[in-house]
């Protein structure tokens, strides 16, 4: 299905054909229910998340024919009070997802290379097909009417979708940094991207750092760690936002403006005073940086690798990197804006979708943020859905949606990605360690 396309890869971020209107990554640390420990300094992380009002252990509802492994045994999950949870489908490595037009889930799946559709059927059961084969590590997806946007590792194409199938594929950015690279080779820690479209139809994807700590990122052609943006109708793709090191969740909130939820570096060091200054002090680490949820305008800087953001959980100052920055004088990390929202150090927040009026109060407004938890932090943190409150064109505090996934020996069981309400007022989320996907469903 793609192999027409693989005669037309260019070098340039271009845009093939006029865009309608309308690690592997790792998995960084999540935020989850606990809340985050404080570090040893006066520059402490105090990001925190707990559940939301009201809620309950609920054991997973499993149909027989999908309760293989992790669910030949009775798993429990923490729900809203009254609301359910059922494993919907099972399928390998499920990552970002979003519905069409016409009422289908589309998820996609990296490893494989494809984008799966799954089409609600009145037993609950959805039947699903491929929609998409060939591609090279598909991850982010977005629609902007009819006109379906899907970013690969390698580029960002749009298509055609009705009755479902996607046709007509063109480039919108082409030449985008992977693995595959010649000046990589194969060194690329964040080859997965992900798009979104704004109102006005500019189309937004993210492009990750090579590494934990890798500032040549910021000069490289295309720039990496950042957000491009290609203009409406199309046109070569330019960064929206800079420093950002990871920003897989990627989402336009009710208002217009497009968000990031970003995956923070590893191994900050202690800023002091004392005699700990400049020194990787586990305990520091744990809980330091927290992990950015901003609002993103043209020309936003988020300080990677030089600046790091601390305090929180809302509007978090920056602080030099003492590692890359010890004299500041590389970036003025107190000049740079507040970041809006955070969660604890190492939550490693994947996908990222807004909720305007689609789920019943408390949550019928707000983000919904898919946690992985994270991979290196001892002890983990769990992953979760967590829900952010739309307040005001802002986001309000971190909420545990659905959380249980990781017992108390930090042993887990599944591993969230993305969370999208559903037409049917329903939540469903996709997870990669289960391989499954999940229907939270509120009471009646």
């Amino acid at each position: 299905m793609r192999d027409s396309l693989r005669h037309n890869r260019t070098g340039a971020l271009l845009l093939g054909i006029a865009v309608l209107a309308g690690c592997t990554d790792a998995p960084q640390p999540p935020a989850s229910s606990p809340a985050p420990t404080s570090g040893s300094s006066p520059t402490t992380g105090t990001s925190t998340t707990g559940p939301a009002t009201g809620t309950g252990v609920v054991t997973v509802a499993v149909d027989p024919d999908l309760a293989d492994a992790p669910f030949d045994e009775p798993r429990q999950a923490v729900v809203p009070q009254g609301w359910t949870l059922s494993v919907w489908a099972r399928t390998a490595r499920p990552r970002l997802a979003v519905w069409t037009p016409d009422g289908d889930l589309l998820v996609s799946v990296p490893g494989a290379g494809t984008v799966l559709r799954f089409a609600p059927s009145v037993d609950g059961a959805p039947e699903e097909s491929v929609l998409l084969d060939g591609l090279d590590e598909p991850h982010g997806l977005a629609f902007s009417g009819s006109t379906l946007y899907v970013a690969e590792s390698d580029r960002v194409d749009a298509y055609d979708y009705a009755a479902g199938a996607a046709r007509n594929p063109r480039t919108v950015a082409g030449g985008l940094p992977d693995a595959r690279s010649p000046d990589l080779r194969g060194a690329y820690s964040h080859a997965l991207k992900s798009v979104a479209v704004g109102a006005d139809g500019a189309v937004y994807f993210s492009i990750g750092s090579t590494g934990n700590v890798s500032a040549f990122d910021r000069t490289a052609d295309p720039p990496r760690a950042t957000i491009m943006r290609v203009p409406p109708g199309g046109g070569p793709a330019a960064p929206f936002a800079t420093g950002v090191r990871n920003g897989t969740g990627l989402a336009v909130a009710p208002d217009g403006a497009v968000w990031t939820a970003v995956n923070g570096r590893d191994n900050v060091a202690f800023p002091g005073p004392g005699p700990d200054y400049g020194r990787v002090i586990d305990d520091y680490v744990g809980d330091h940086p927290p992990e950015q949820l901003a609002r993103l305008s043209p020309g936003r800087e988020l300080g990677w690798p030089y600046c790091n953001s601390d305090g929180g959980p809302a509007d978090l100052p920056f602080i030099r990197d003492v590692q890359t920055n010890p004299d500041g004088d590389l970036m003025d990390c107190a000049s740079l804006p507040p970041v809006e929202q955070s969660m604890g150090a190492h939550s490693a927040p994947l996908g990222l979708s807004f909720v305007d009026g689609g789920l019943p109060e408390p949550y019928a407004r707000g983000a919904l943020v898919g946690v992985h938890g994270s991979w290196n932090r001892q002890p983990p943190r769990a992953p979760e859905v967590s829900f952010f409150p739309w307040r005001d064109g802002d986001l309000g505090n971190q909420q545990t949606l659905v959380g249980g996934f990781q017992a108390d020996d930090g042993s887990r069981w599944g591993r969230p990605v993305a969370a999208v309400a559903g037409p049917d007022g329903a939540v469903y989320i996709t997870d990669d360690a289960a391989d499954a996907i999940y229907r939270l469903a509120p009471p009646g």
